[in-house]
Parts: structure tokens; C-alpha cells; sequence
């Protein structure tokens, strides 16, 4: 079946038309933001300095994929905002204006002027503290979490602020969205845990500290699954499937805090059983007794596997450079309104006279805001240097 193919959708209306977002951000933070609202048929212009947005320089290949999924259906003006006749383009009085000011540490605090990078924020959250293994050093995610979460709350943050403008004839307001307190609220109770136990969570790699069985394991071909049996009858499921009907009263495992604080024995037990099969041979042993276990894929796998591809969770779309560019779908899907994916990323100041007609720049003026270096125009993917 494959990848399915889609082109872009430039004349499709959605849910948040007539909102236009000016996105001076740098990096992933406010690109998800943005693109989020984008996505959903918000006008998003994005403000580059000279150089273009820090995200164009993440490359695989020499190609910028994170900008192309990043920056999907917005448009570039390029301004170099050191010049003050750039900043008197950009800026004006609006008192139903919101702002998002995304940093690392937020607007307040002694951290506050701190550098915004998701690294320290990912570790100062306390995830890294409790991500890995006990015998091992903590691990920090390899992506851009912190950045991630903090877009998505963002988006959410947007859209409750321009509700209480539209549905409440308020005024706009600021919002301040830092990295850390996005990241540290999905982290769960972790505090309350530590005043009830006075114990810090520790490593514990795959395995869960709340149910058990539930951990990853290593099958005949090499592959991995991920079991999670984190309710009672699912438990008692599980052993029985494996034929070991005799652990369900073993005093072990019998309670799921039994089967968490005897996390150790029990998954080599359930792991000895899996080692004997190939992935696939576990997935359809367990799911055929109703057990939850899932296989642990890689990019190859997911780009195979019939479900990504009947739902198109990815497709790809045409691009200048690779022909073709893969991209995750809208998220999440509206029954009456979904989002669009309505334009490939821009290239740098793609759209900068038809942003700058609209507040009254015609040809000749443009022409001699280019000549000072106001406006910035970069060129196109894959034109000669």
C-alpha cells in the first residue's frame, strides 16, 4: 500500500480563519505553536531575521526537514528587526493583541533570565532525574520535549485567551509560557508522592512504579514489544497466556503492589516466554489471548505498518527538494472541521510583498526598503548558490 500521496490544500477554510499570528519565535517552542493554529486555518506570518529562523539550520542531509514540518503553511517576511523602519512595519497599537513570550524559566523568578534551552529545562523539571536505568547515569530525551509540550500548551493558551476577547469583549493580554511549567505539569504527582513516601522516584527503565507486569522485551529476532498489564484481570491474563496459571495466587504476584515490588522475577519470567518468539509471533500470540501488548517499532516499521498507512497518520506531500516530503497529519481530527495541510514551509521572505502590501508598501518603496536592508529576501530550495 505504501505512503499514501496528498497535495496541499491552499484554498481550504478552517476553524480559526480570520486569526492572524505574527511568529517572531525562534526554534521548535513557538513553531509548534504556531503551526498548531496554522494547521486549523490561522494566518500565520513568520517574522525571520537575516540568517531565517535558527530551526532552517537542523539539516539531515542538507536539507532542512525540521523547518519543512515546523513551518508547513505559513508564511515568511523576512525583516531584519535591528533597523528601526523594520520594527515600524511590524509593530502597532492593538489593544486586543495577544502575546505568548516563551521562555525557559517564565517572565517572574530568580531563573528568569536564565537561557531558554529545553536541555536544561528537561533537566531541571526532574524528568531526566527518573528517565533511564538505576545503575546508569539520568537519561534526557532525544528530542525536543520541553519545546514540544510547551507548544501544545501554548496553542491551548492562544486559543483560551482570544475566546475571552471574542466571547467576553475583554482586551488581549500577555501570556507567559515557559518551557519548565508545561513539562513539570505532565510529570504527575510526583510531589505529593514525595511527601507521602519521602522517597525521590527512582530509575527504573521501561518498568512502571505504579502497575505491573509492564515493561519492554527483547524477542527471538532481535525486535522488541511492550507489555502492559496494569490492571488486575489483565494481569492474571497475562500469566495465565503464558502458562503460568500457578503465579496468579503466588503471593509474589498476586496483588498488582505484590507484582510492582516483585517487578524483577516476574519480568524474567514473562521475558523468558517472549525470548522464544519473533516480534510478530508475540504480538499475534498475545493479542489473539486479549492480552495488551504492543510491538516497539522504528521509523521503518512505522512507514510499513497498514494501520499508519490506512489512517494516514503520515503523507507525502510534494517538495521542491525531495520530491516528495513526509509529514505527520493534522492532529487531532475534527468530525465537522479538521485541519488542512494547505502549504509547503516557506522559503525566507517568500511572502514578503503581499504581507507588505496589505498595510500600503507598493513596489517602489519595497524596492528601496530591500536596497537598505530592511526587508530580507533568501533564496529558493535548491537554487544555485
Amino acid at each position: 500500500m505504501g505512503v499514501p500521496k496528498r497535495e496541499y490544500e491552499s484554498g481550504a477554510r478552517g476553524p480559526l480563519d480570520g486569526v492572524r499570528i505574527l511568529d517572531l519565535s525562534r526554534l521548535v517552542a513557538g513553531n509548534t505553536l504556531t503551526q498548531v493554529l496554522c494547521d486549523f486555518g490561522a494566518g500565520v506570518i513568520k517574522v525571520e531575521p537575516p540568517a531565517g529562523d535558527t530551526l532552517r539550520g537542523w539539516k539531515t542531509e542538507g536539507i532542512e526537514t525540521n523547518w519543512k514540518l515546523y513551518a508547513r503553511g505559513k508564511k515568511s517576511l523576512g525583516l531584519d528587526l535591528r533597523n528601526p523602519q523594520a520594527r515600524e512595519l511590524l509593530l502597532a497599537a492593538n489593544p486586543r493583541l495577544v502575546i505568548a513570550r516563551i521562555s525557559g524559566f517564565g517572565q517572574t523568578g530568580p531563573y528568569r533570565r536564565r537561557p531558554g534551552f529545553g536541555t536544561l529545562v528537561e533537566g531541571m523539571s526532574g524528568f531526566a532525574s527518573f528517565n533511564g536505568f538505576a545503575d546508569r547515569e539520568p537519561v534526557l530525551p532525544p528530542i525536543y520535549l520541553a519545546d514540544s509540550v510547551a507548544g501544545l500548551y501554548g496553542a491551548i493558551g492562544v486559543m483560551v485567551a482570544l475566546r475571552e476577547v471574542e466571547a467576553n469583549g475583554g482586551n488581549g493580554q500577555v501570556i507567559d509560557l515557559p518551557l519548565l511549567d508545561p513539562l513539570f505539569a505532565v510529570l504527575g504527582p510526583q510531589a505529593a508522592n514525595f511527601r507521602l513516601t519521602g522517597k525521590v522516584k527512582p530509575r527504573t527503565g521501561s518498568r512502571s512504579t505504579n502497575s505491573g507486569p509492564r515493561n519492554a522485551y527483547r524477542c527471538k529476532d532481535g525486535l522488541y514489544v511492550g507489555l502492559s498489564a496494569s490492571t488486575q484481570k489483565m494481569a492474571e491474563r497475562t500469566l495465565r497466556a503464558i502458562g503460568r496459571e500457578d503465579l496468579v495466587d503466588d503471593p509474589r504476584f498476586r496483588t498488582n503492589a505484590n507484582r510492582v515490588k516483585n517487578a524483577e522475577p516476574l519480568d524474567a519470567i514473562i521475558g523468558e516466554f517472549i525470548a522464544q518468539r519473533t516480534q510478530a509471533e508475540n504480538v499475534a500470540f498475545f493479542e489473539q489471548a486479549e492480552v495488551t501488548i504492543g510491538p516497539i517499532y522504528d521509523i521503518r516499521q512505522i512507514l510499513e505498518d497498514p494501520h499508519f498507512q490506512a489512517r494516514e497518520v503520515l503523507a507525502d506531500y510534494p517538495d521542491e527538494e525531495m520530491g516528495v516530503f513526509p509529514m505527520h497529519a493534522v492532529a487531532p481530527r475534527l468530525s465537522r472541521t479538521p485541519g488542512k495541510i494547505r502549504a509547503p514551509a516557506p522559503h525566507l521572505g517568500q511572502h514578503n510583498r503581499e504581507v507588505l502590501a496589505e498595510i500600503g508598501v507598493d513596489d517602489a518603496r519595497y524596492a528601496q526598503l530591500l536596497a537598505d536592508g530592511v526587508v530580507i529576501e533568501g533564496e529558493r530550495p535548491g537554487s544555485p548558490a
